[in-house]
């Protein structure tokens, strides 16, 4: 047989054997199919949004408003559209809280979702009474579920309709809410009463000096200059000095980018979100002056999903400033957390903006050096620039001569708890708790005595009414093993258990880790079971403790032990019987 003949004789033998795992033609392409509603459904909601890969968290927000869900069918749309992996679109939808992702065959959530904070001052102001009543009230088509803090601790205990905020909520407000279909933010789609808008600020010489400082009235070294001298921390919990962050990342090579976190996600506090509802431009402001003296490109404000009424107010504020600008700004972009703690942690937001799993990023020490989308970039909490406009027209010497016993500057802290004023009270740095709660709060509640309290939030530990004469600022609580963090204070009475309130911060720092590193992981779960004990293992919870703090990624895993440990010192006899 000649050579040609053989190989026609081949290759007809081969047709006619079955094809081979590699040889089989597919009928249909690879992978998950788009259904065609679906995928002109996603089309309709994105419009002319662009579908860049940092826009994701932002489109899953659009479907979840509209759908009340993520279906798998608007997942495989949104992932075509996008041009993205399926993978990837669905580990950032399952990480955040506030995404329901609905899987094939699964029944979608009930329309109206009702979420009570159980965090630790709505817990002693009686939310878990909330919890147990309102599902039998509000019957089956309402989903209840608990919700870690909300940032309206002022106003314990909170219940959220939908996205309505309910202070001090009762069962019959939260049912009246419900059933006469008040789940929108009161704010949402008008102007806030009582905050001042674009005009108002610049009527009231608002963004006057960021001009001055634009037309060459000041110089950036000065500026930055003024910052150092002024004392001023950051004030979202790290205390680094915001002169010399701003020297810092002005010295890398550009572009450079600004993050503002305003995620707020720590229990106890509120006080972005205070000065958010009442004077927006003034962080703006602040913001822009920063940008100018650092050379910015652009701004990205990262806002916790749970502050829809702030949202509203920072949409039309922005966009009231960039429709008639007083000079020229950089780009700004607001993105929308969506219900995640650990996007407190500046890496972590930073990986959330760029539409990422919020998850701790190992890093140099500073993010001014790998930053928003690998370029230098400045970090700071709204608060931070809440203060720059002051101090630069008073001078720093006004913000530095506040403090009281030795410590310099204005400190704003969230009190809630026990006391007969709660709510975010301007006092010294420094100023001790004893007299912040009789000079700023109007004392105890009647038939309270103060028992211990919470100086930083959830991980900044808790100390007994022994130790009430401590000056609140940084670095004066380290030795006593605590932090003031965010100034997030929490008063506990004589009615409360310390051991309690460490166990409720536990369970919330459990329910938030974000699962990259078992030190955090496993450690926060473990802790919680051995601090559910009526007598506490001490030497395993203080070798457990030791071990997150030593290799957990990130400050929540860091910080989780604090408050357990700080009951094993200053309050034994509550787990020692």
């Amino acid at each position: 047989m000649s050579e040609s003949a053989s190989l026609t004789a081949s290759d007809t033998s081969a047709q006619k054997k079955p094809a081979g795992r590699r040889g089989r033609v597919r009928s249909t392409p690879k992978g998950r199919q788009v259904d065609p509603q679906a995928r002109e459904e996603v089309r309709a909601l994105l419009g002319a949004e662009p579908r860049r890969r940092d826009l994701l968290i932002e489109h899953l927000h659009k479907i979840q408003d509209h759908f009340g869900c993520l279906s798998a069918a608007h997942l495989a749309a949104l992932a075509e559209e996008m041009k993205l992996g399926m993978t990837e679109v669905y580990e950032v939808a399952t990480f955040y809280h506030h995404f329901d992702v609905v899987k094939e065959g699964q029944a979608r959530p009930p329309a109206i979702t009702v979420r009570v904070c159980d965090s630790i001052a709505c817990e002693l102001a009686g939310s878990h009474a909330l919890l147990e009543r309102l599902p039998s009230l509000l019957g089956p088509g309402v989903r209840v579920l608990h919700a870690p803090c909300v940032g309206r601790c002022e106003t314990a205990p909170v219940a959220v309709a939908g996205q309505n905020p309910i202070p001090h909520a009762t069962s019959d407000e939260v049912a009246r809410a419900v059933q006469s279909g008040q789940l929108k933010h009161p704010s949402t789609g008008s102007v806030t009463p009582g905050h001042i808008g674009y005009e108002a600020y610049r009527a009231g010489g608002g963004y006057a000096l960021a001009a001055g400082c634009h037309i060459g009235e000041r110089q950036r070294a000065d500026v930055i200059a003024a910052m150092e001298h002024s004392g001023l921390r950051g004030l979202g919990g790290a205390g680094f000095p915001t002169g010399r962050k701003w020297k810092i990342v002005a010295a890398e090579p550009g572009p450079r980018l600004m993050a503002i976190n305003i995620d707020e996600g720590e229990p106890g506090t509120f006080k972005d979100r205070y000065y958010l509802e009442r004077d927006p431009h003034r962080f703006i402001e602040g913001a822009l002056i920063a940008a100018w003296a650092v050379g910015i490109e652009a701004i990205y404000i990262y806002l916790r999903d749970e502050y829809h009424g702030c949202r509203a107010i920072l949409e039309q504020e922005i966009a009231n400033l960039q429709a008639n600008p007083p000079f020229a700004i950089p780009a700004i972009h607001l993105r929308r957390g969506a219900g995640a703690y650990i996007c407190g942690e500046e890496s972590s937001m930073i990986e959330s903006i760029e539409g990422k799993r919020g998850e701790p990023r190992l890093r140099p020490p500073y993010v001014a050096q790998v930053g928003l989308f690998g370029r230098p970039t400045l970090e700071h909490n709204m608060e931070t620039l809440h203060w720059v406009r002051e101090i630069l027209e008073r001078g720093p010497e006004w913000f530095a001569g506040h403090g009281r016993h030795g410590r310099k500057g204005l400190r704003s802290f969230s009190v809630s708890g026990r006391v007969k004023k709660p709510g975010v009270r301007l006092a010294p740095a420094g100023i001790t708790l004893r007299e912040l709660i009789d000079e700023y709060c109007g004392g105890m509640l009647d038939g309270h005595e103060l028992y211990g309290y919470l100086p930083g939030g959830a991980s900044g530990g808790i100390l007994p009414a022994s130790k009430a004469d401590i000056p609140l600022d940084f670095d004066t609580l380290n030795e006593y093993g605590c932090f003031i963090g965010s100034a997030a204070i929490v008063v506990l009475s004589n009615q409360d258990k310390a051991a309690a309130a460490a166990r409720n911060l536990m369970k919330f720092f459990a329910d938030e880790s974000c699962g990259q590193c078992t030190p955090c992981r496993v450690g926060t779960v473990k802790a919680l079971q051995l601090m559910e004990q009526k007598r506490w293992d001490a030497p395993l919870l203080k070798e457990l403790s030791q071990a997150m703090m030593d290799a957990s990624i990130c400050g929540l895993g860091q910080a989780a032990p604090n408050p357990a440990l700080c009951v094993l010192k200053y309050f034994p006899g509550e787990v020692e019987s």
